[in-house]
């Protein structure tokens, strides 16, 4: 009997568009409609057998939770329709060939988490080919690192739109050892070294800088094992980035990462910078988004009343 992959390896990777910004500004502020990060509930589907079973195929095709930070800051809560496709070939990043692809949702929604229900390894194309099966033809290592499936999100409102590709990653154990990713979780933020909770709206005041951080995350990073070229176990860790947004100046490091590039590790440390002139006081929103390399993410946002 044939198996499901050549190797079980994984590989998941995260696209967002991002809006156009003028030379002096930064990435890291915030202005106008973006996809700041992209998560699935469970962010890999590994089937219990690398064999073609019933079994293998009702674990591939599972629902899970699909999550899309959206973030419009000058919207003022206006509409933001919204298309989620799957398709077939990853470097297909818009989803543009019909035949491959597979729309999973459609509907609106405003800025803020959308959530959405999906089975992307149920979805079958117009001639009944189920589109995992369209993906490992896709793919020229025929599942080799696992098969990864292109999930693509276009939003618009008004004259602004954004695509978002997640590739999202079915695999089998053809190694011991091997076990799904888990979804990776910061376990909370400090502000001038103070504790930062959700529900908090500190009050900054002048030009800082403020001493943003992370609360340490070392012992979270997964040790996860993948197939080498020869099928044996190769045993590797996650090191986990975090990219910071806020929607007023600008963060002085706007992704830091577990390891540095000495070989270090990282702090996970940066300073949100307030404009240096016709600053007004306002609530500022600020997002730490995390991804541990493997494919997963998810996102804390805090905020804070600033004041010139």
């Amino acid at each position: 009997m044939g198996t499901w992959f050549k190797c079980g390896g994984l590989l998941l990777m995260a696209l967002g568009a991002v809006a156009c910004v003028d030379p002096d500004d930064h990435s890291s502020h915030v202005r106008d409609l973006r996809v700041l990060g992209i998560a699935v509930e469970r962010p890999e589907l590994m089937a219990p057998t690398c064999e073609p079973t019933a079994e293998a195929l009702e674990v591939l095709t599972e629902q899970v939770s699909y999550r899309a930070l959206l973030v419009d800051p000058a919207g003022q809560g206006r509409s933001i329709a919204y298309t989620l496709t799957a398709c077939a070939d990853p470097e297909d990043s818009l989803c543009e060939d019909a035949s491959k692809r597979v729309e999973l949702a459609r509907g609106t929604t405003t800025a803020g988490e959308l959530v959405l229900p999906i089975r992307p390894g149920a979805s079958q194309l117009a001639d009944g080919t189920l589109l995992l099966d369209a993906v490992r033809e896709a793919d020229p290592y025929q599942g080799f690192g696992g098969l990864r499936m292109p999930l693509v999100l276009h939003v618009t409102a008004g004259e602004e739109g954004v695509y978002a590709q997640k590739l999202m990653v079915f695999t089998c154990p053809l190694v011991p050892g091997m076990a799904p990713n888990q979804q990776p979780r910061l376990q909370g933020l400090t502000l001038d070294d103070a504790a930062w909770d959700a529900e908090a709206l500190p009050e900054l005041q002048g030009q800082g800088p403020f001493v943003v951080r992370a609360n340490d995350i070392s012992a979270l990073e997964e040790s996860y094992v993948v197939p080498g070229f020869r099928k044996e176990a190769v045993q590797l860790k996650e090191s986990w980035a975090i990219t910071w947004h806020a929607t007023l100046g600008k963060f002085s490091v706007e992704e830091t990462e577990s390891v540095e590039f000495n070989g270090q590790p990282g702090r996970h440390r940066t300073e949100w910078e307030p404009p240096e002139k016709d600053g007004v006081a306002q609530e500022v929103t600020f997002w730490a988004v995390v991804r541990d390399g493997r494919g997963g993410s998810s996102w804390l946002v805090r905020r804070a009343r600033w004041t010139p």
